[in-house]
């Protein structure tokens, strides 16, 4: 194993929640693997708007302590699934400023398909089971609370996931097409 792969493993147990910006480059320095043929990254980015609304900056809270246990759980899931060599989460706290980084996770393994699927497989679970919230700062001066997914907002169904939705948006109510393509679009 790589001094890097070796010193990744503190990464993953200790800072699964950070008030500080997420360090995307040094994260991603140090998630190679020797075994490694494929490293994915996600970044999950504070966009300046959301469902017709101009954002001004996004604040999120959690239990940090449960929150963190939950993203090390989701981690070892994800690497005894897909036997991934590296899986890296870190969820940022606190105000986030558009363009800034809220949430990444990494993951590497012999294959791409793994890496991909490991990857999609963590941020989903991290969204939609992680005990954080945020709210969004609109430049109106309004704000909104809400859980860490907002996918109700768009499938109009609070059980209901884009990560279960078609990728044309075809099975929403008309009136929420145009938003998830409009959404699929601006994030593309």
């Amino acid at each position: 194993m790589t001094a890097s792969a070796l010193s990744l493993q503190a990464v993953e147990v200790s800072q699964c929640i950070s008030s500080e910006p997420l360090d995307l480059a040094g994260l991603l320095a140090k998630s190679h693997h020797p075994l490694a043929g494929a490293v994915v990254l996600f970044s999950g980015d504070v966009r300046d708007n959301n469902l017709g609304n101009h954002v001004d900056y996004l604040e999120y809270e959690a239990k940090e302590s449960m929150a963190a246990k939950m993203i090390q759980e989701i981690l070892l899931e994800a690497k005894e699934r897909w036997n991934l060599n590296i899986a890296v989460a870190q969820h940022r706290i606190g105000k986030v400023a558009v363009g800034e980084c809220a949430v990444v996770v990494i993951t590497a393994t012999p294959h791409r398909r793994e890496a991909y699927e490991a990857n999609r497989h963590i941020i989903d679970r991290i969204k939609h089971e992680v005990p954080i919230w945020k709210c969004e700062y609109f430049k109106d001066g309004s704000k909104k609370w809400g859980g860490n997914c907002n996918c109700h907002d768009i499938t109009g169904d609070p059980n209901k996931h884009l990560y279960e939705t078609s990728t044309s948006g075809s099975d929403l109510p008309a009136p929420m097409k145009e938003e998830f393509t409009g959404s699929i679009t601006r994030r593309v």
